[in-house]
């Protein structure tokens, strides 16, 4: 079977098992204080511009932005995020069984736009007795979204400006932040997302490591005590150096980017032939994660090959399905699905 429902069903790049096992055997304090940590901590810092910026390693993706929004948000408040956002739909309730609230905002193509913020923002403040209700404390968005998109610099700046101006931190969800960082219509760097979120992450599970998110805290009032939010949420690594290991390796010499720009050009290719058999797509990705839409008899029978994600019904006989693509995505895979999509044409 060869599979395509996720971007993590591999391991680790080889580069990282290697380095795992060269320091195997080396003795080191534990919970992150080691030092392949500090140097992973180093090299994000450079790649994002920020000397000021903090920085922490957890497990996964749930348990970050669990321990995040659980942080910042005070017991009355919620966070505003896409009606699709990871945190609303796929985390099994992770942040309301914290408390909190995900306030969701509608979108159709998993982004939302500093107007929209904007609005809830002012609705709640304008309510006779707005104490009756949750409220917004913080954003979160995706980039890339759930659906594939990618903010622009112009997006980014407009949603930055209205959360400041609401005093509403910024977090961006990063687990696929490589992918969309070398997409060829990106004109957003790490540098950027630096400036313009006071929190996001940097997602290593699906892009090269064994598993592993690197959170970069911008700003200043969110850093006191996060270790100690860490710690509560059962995210301090006893052998931190573990994924320390892996984000050195990742960022030492641009491997993340390197192994990023892989998947895309997978993806690329995997959109060109689509379009090439006549195939339309329920979103215009650019990204890791492509959405065509496919006669469910040509599903029924690749089934039998490959795994696909279940995205959507479009009409009674056709379905819109997720491919992804990954760090590890063999071209002759993709080369073999398109064959075998003509093939039943």
């Amino acid at each position: 079977m060869i599979r395509f429902e996720c971007d993590y069903t591999e391991g680790a790049h080889e580069r990282i098992l290697q380095r795992l096992l060269e320091t195997n055997e080396e003795q080191t304090p534990g919970y992150g204080t080691d030092d392949h940590c500090a140097k992973a901590r180093a090299y994000i810092k450079k790649a994002c511009d920020s000397e000021n910026a903090d920085v922490h390693f957890l497990v996964g993706g749930t348990q970050t932005n669990t321990t995040v929004i659980s942080s910042i948000l005070r017991p009355h408040q919620g966070v505003i995020a896409a009606v699709s956002g990871h945190i609303g739909v796929h985390e099994t309730g992770a942040i309301e069984a914290t408390g909190h609230k995900v306030l969701t905002l509608p979108s159709e193509d998993g982004k939302i736009r500093g107007e929209q913020v904007k609005e809830l923002y002012d609705a709640h403040w304008r309510d006779a007795a707005p104490e009756h209700c949750v409220q917004p404390g913080m954003v979160y968005i995706s980039q890339p979204t759930e659906n594939g998109t990618i903010y622009s610099r112009s997006e980014l700046e407009v949603l930055s400006r209205v959360c400041r101006e609401c005093d509403l931190p910024l977090f961006i969800d990063g687990a696929r932040l490589g992918y969309g960082l070398v997409a060829e219509d990106n004109d957003v760097s790490l540098a950027n997302i630096a400036q313009l979120c006071d929190v996001f992450y940097i997602g290593g599970t699906k892009i090269g490591a064994m598993m592993g998110e690197a959170i970069v805290i911008l700003n200043d009032a969110l850093k006191k005590d996060f270790r100690y939010m860490i710690k509560q949420k059962g995210g301090l690594l006893a052998k931190g150096r573990i994924l320390g290991i892996q984000f050195e390796t990742l960022f030492e010499d641009g491997l993340y980017f390197e192994i990023s720009k892989h998947a895309i050009d997978m993806a690329m290719l995997l959109q060109k032939g689509l379009s090439e058999q006549g195939f339309s797509f329920l979103y215009h990705s650019t990204t890791n994660q492509q959405f065509p839409i496919i006669s469910d008899r040509i599903l029924q029978a690749l089934s039998e090959k490959y795994t696909y994600s279940f995205w959507e019904k479009v009409d009674n006989t056709h379905t819109a399905v997720r491919f992804c693509t990954s760090w590890a995505t063999k071209k002759e895979n993709i080369e073999m699905l398109l064959q075998d999509i003509k093939a039943l044409q």
